[in-house]
């Protein structure tokens, strides 16, 4: 069995198609460039308007693929909860939104296998940590400030309820 080729690209949610870079890249592979377009677009289609880390493995004698997909950056989910185009580019003087923490929640639950901390709370303070270097606000406060209210144990209750 030969190797599989493995190509990754960055893809916008449910918005593949056989142009670059996808076709350029599998097309020399002889596979079925729209199958896999299809399966990717499925496989990303709850991440519109997001650019999604997506892998897909050819096995250039079967043809035979296997597409499987990342998930958006944190700050790409941010983005898309508070339904805005970008960050602020200068995060102290202008805020562009404001989440709740039930949004924060939903954001560190996405990207929690690929986060540094070990529990649902140290998952939520790097997602606040995101926030602040895109001038986001979490219940119109600094997310600094929601991150030593969870050390205080503030938040606790609703953490403790979502870490199921």
């Amino acid at each position: 069995m030969a190797d599989k080729k493995i190509v990754e690209l960055l893809v916008s949610g449910g918005q593949a198609n056989a142009g670059p870079p996808l076709g350029p890249a599998l097309g020399p592979l002889g596979v079925n460039v729209m199958l896999i377009v299809n399966k990717i677009n499925e496989l990303t289609k709850d991440y519109a308007g997001m650019k999604v880390p997506v892998k897909v493995a050819v096995d250039p004698e079967t043809k035979a693929f296997d597409v499987s997909i990342g998930t958006p950056t944190a700050s790409a989910l941010i983005v898309s909860e508070l339904k805005i185009e970008k960050g602020s580019g200068t995060p102290n003087t202008a805020k562009v939104g404001n989440l709740t923490m039930e949004q924060i929640i939903r954001v560190a639950k996405i990207k929690r296998h690929e986060l540094l901390g070990k529990s649902l709370k140290e998952a939520v303070k790097e997602i606040l940590g995101s926030c602040v270097s895109m001038g986001v606000t979490v219940e119109e406060k600094d997310p600094r400030e929601v991150q030593k209210q969870i050390d205080e144990g503030k938040y606790d209750e609703i953490l403790s309820k979502s870490e199921t």
